[in-house]
């Protein structure tokens, strides 16, 4: 795939007949051969001034549209009560967790450092006021809105360094200035501008690079494809889902590496080989190490115990300031009164005076023991003794500590009974064990077994002991293998609205965690209450890193629970539904995540032309009618069929995502589609590469090319005027205001 194959003009052999590839990612194969470098054709359509005055226009434009009216409102607006929260965290330089890579946060915190602010605002809620507690929110919001602005002067160097005209570099240019959508978004506290600035960054230098496949090694060779790297690196390290890009521009390297390996490219083995491991070097190998250093300031930067120790492990949590573990972490001995907590759900261990009813609502019988379930609260009736499987002598029972693997029994203190499970299913899940207790009698008689526990320290080395806190353990019934486990769904009536508890026969589950919330046995003569100063412990960066990706994965796919703005993949292009960022009742003041109807629709609708075109032009090369020339077709299936493909790249996937989507996840490809949409008017109006040649080399610009994009350029940005108050939040509307704005019954506020 070539992004600027339209830039070179190449004429066809007398006598040669072959057909240009079908497959729409490279170019025909005498086209792959290029004898000797050629001096690229000077950019027609208008002189290199126009270009630049163009250039300049959509800068200011794009710099207008974002920082107009950026101080309002001055109060928390939407995911802004995130993403300023982080901020003010590196600058407090205390722990926290985010599902996402740190890059995009430090920049926000780097701007409040700039300007002096020390994080004491937390953004706990939409709506609190900045001005009140002295925040300067403006500095934040003007992070995002340089790079929102200046992302669109970087999508007319794309077009231009690509060989297109000046309509279709405007084009493309003015559907992303004019997006109500790209503009709410990126002049906000929030991560989507350095997202979407850095992969526009990457299909620009991606397209300089592959404009100097005739000086490979060079200098200037060399720049471009490191710079390709650094912008992959930074989308990668925004957001995930930056992944996206790197896929777009490796089906591109794909597909010139294959071109390459062809023999008649004229290169050796070796020289393929280089070529190989220079980009596998520069988008592989550099951006992976950046993305790395940007974890390694993240953990540098934050050494206070915080928010986010509890998504951690306790030897993590142990390498941070101040962290609870080391001020009450106790060793737990055998004979302690404790209470156990889950992890996840914060339940304790607990049981009472109740039994399981004989016959659960889908007619399973149960053992009718006594009830042992999650409770949420502090309560005697979460108190256990841990013991021994085999009682120690009265003179031995002091002091002897609990280790990772010990078969122990818990005794409810309460109800004088031991925790037993058995093979019974539990009342909510018929594949899991229940659990329940059984008097003193039983429990060292025949259902001896059945009471026995191992404990199981996650990342401990065997027989290191149990503490408090900071130990996190599985507790595995012994006899069966299973693993006690609770969930967040509330028993019915019969078992108080509580969580039940029952036996996980997917012991390594990440659910599966509990651990030892205090010991209110402990007496203050207690020798384990004489503590040593603290001693931060270190930890290797690869051990830290990865712990955090694995914890930032999982509750990244935990993410699935409906959310009344979410939205589905399909609905996007379309613009179906929008997110209410904001509102202000006594102005009717209200901010409304949207794109513009009018350009999305439009932007849609080539998307379609451009997939009919590549059809028909197949469909016509097999009936042997070669409707375009060998250059525009070049042009057609590796410049625009790149846009195209970037667009796809950044759309279908989400189609495989199982966890919560809004509509901003469409924006990357929404980019792209402005990119396409910009080709398109060159394809549709400037098809004939050898008419209109000026005496200066220059082609004369049609037309017809220029009404036809004035007159989408009208449209947009009607649409943006239109839709305008719902993105700046100002001036309010009335209710005829409102419903006028509900083109596809957008779910606006104060439309009665």
């Amino acid at each position: 795939m070539d992004p600027t194959a339209g830039v070179r003009q190449r004429g066809r052999k007398k006598g040669d007949l072959r057909p240009d590839t079908p497959t729409g990612l490279s170019a025909s194969e005498d086209e792959r051969i290029e004898e000797k470098p050629r001096k690229p054709l000077i950019r027609r359509d208008l002189p290199e001034t126009g270009f630049k005055v163009g250039l300049a226009l959509v800068t200011l434009l794009a710099f207008a549209t974002r920082f107009w009216g950026i101080t309002y409102p001055d109060e928390v607006v939407f995911d802004e009560v995130h993403f300023g929260k982080f901020a003010s965290y590196y600058l407090e330089r205390t722990y926290f967790f985010d599902v996402h890579p740190p890059f995009a946060k430090l920049l926000l915190a780097l701007m409040g450092w700039f300007v002096g602010y020390d994080g004491h605002f937390k953004f706990d809620n939409i709506g609190d006021s900045y001005i009140t507690h002295q925040v300067p929110y403006v500095a934040f919001r003007a992070m995002s809105a340089i790079q929102g602005a200046l992302t669109v002067p970087v999508v007319f160097l794309t077009m231009w360094e690509s060989g297109y005209s000046l309509p279709a570099a405007l084009t493309a240019s003015i559907f992303l200035i004019f997006d109500n959508a790209h503009v709410g978004q990126t002049r906000l506290i929030l991560l989507d501008a350095t997202l979407i600035f850095s992969m526009a960054c990457s299909l620009l230098c991606y397209v300089r690079f592959s404009k100097l496949r005739n000086s490979p090694f060079s200098r200037k060779w060399w720049k471009w494809l490191l710079l390709t790297g650094l912008s992959l690196s930074c989308v990668i390290s925004t957001k995930y889902v930056g992944v996206f890009t790197f896929l777009t521009i490796g089906a591109a390297v794909a597909v010139d590496l294959w071109n390459l390996l062809d023999y008649r490219s004229g290169l050796s083995m070796q020289d393929f080989t280089k070529h190989f491991f220079a980009r596998a070097f520069g988008l592989i190998i550099v951006p992976f190490f950046f993305y790395l250093f940007w974890f390694q300031v993240h953990f540098a930067v934050l050494y206070r115990s915080g928010p986010g120790d509890d998504f951690m492990t306790p030897q993590f949590q142990e390498t941070l300031a101040d962290n609870a573990l080391a001020v009450n972490s106790y060793s737990v001995n055998y004979y302690d009164t404790v209470q156990i907590r889950h992890k996840d759900t914060k339940a304790f261990l607990h049981s009472h005076n109740a039994n399981y009813p004989l016959r659960y609502d889908d007619g399973r019988i149960s053992s009718q023991g006594q009830q042992v379930t999650g409770y949420p609260y502090n309560d005697t009736n979460n108190h256990w003794v841990i013991m021994p499987a085999v009682p120690f002598p009265e003179d031995a029972r002091t002091g002897r500590p609990i280790k990772n693997g010990d078969v122990v029994k818990f005794h409810h203190v309460m109800t004088n009974t031991d925790l037993l499970s058995h093979d019974v299913a539990s009342p909510t899940y018929p594949t899991n064990q229940e659990f329940t207790t059984v008097d003193l009698e039983k429990s060292y008689g025949k259902r001896h077994n059945d009471t026995l526990f191992e404990i199981r320290i996650e990342g401990a080395k065997s027989k290191a002991e149990l503490r408090t806190l900071s130990s996190h353990i599985k507790i595995i019934h012994n006899p069966s293998k299973v693993a006690m486990w609770t969930h967040k769904k509330p028993l019915p009536e019969w078992g108080f609205q509580q969580q039940e508890i029952n036996g996980n026969k997917n012991v390594p589950q990440t659910s599966n965690i509990w651990f030892i919330e205090d010991i209110p046995s402990l007496k203050e003569d207690d020798p384990r209450n004489t503590k040593e100063p603290r001693i931060i412990k270190p930890m290797p960066f690869w051990k830290k890193y990865l712990e955090l990706q694995r914890a930032m994965f999982h509750h990244n796919n935990m993410l699935t629970s409906s959310h009344p703005y979410a939205s589905q993949p399909i609905s996007w292009p379309f613009l179906l539904r929008g997110v209410s960022f904001w509102t202000k009742n006594d102005t009717r003041e209200q901010i409304y995540f949207l794109g513009n109807p009018v350009g999305w629709w439009i932007a849609s609708s080539l998307l379609a032309v451009l997939a009919g075109i590549f059809a028909a032009d197949q469909l016509t090369q097999r009936r042997g009618v070669d409707a375009l020339d060998r250059r525009t077709r070049s042009k057609l299936y590796n410049s625009t069929g790149f846009f195209f493909i970037a667009w796809a790249l950044h759309y279908f996937p989400f189609f495989l995502m199982g966890r919560q989507l809004f509509l901003h996840h469409y924006l990357p490809a929404h980019l792209a589609s402005t990119l396409v949409a910009g080709a398109l008017v060159e394809f549709v109006f400037c098809v004939d590469p050898a008419d209109r040649l000026t005496a200066t080399g220059n082609r004369a610009a049609p037309w017809l090319a220029w009404i036809a994009s004035a007159i989408s350029w009208v449209l947009v940005i009607a649409g943006y005027v239109f839709f305008a108050p719902l993105t700046y939040g100002k001036p309010g509307l009335s209710v005829e205001g409102v419903n006028a704005r509900r083109w596809l019954g957008y779910e606006l506020h104060f439309a009665k």
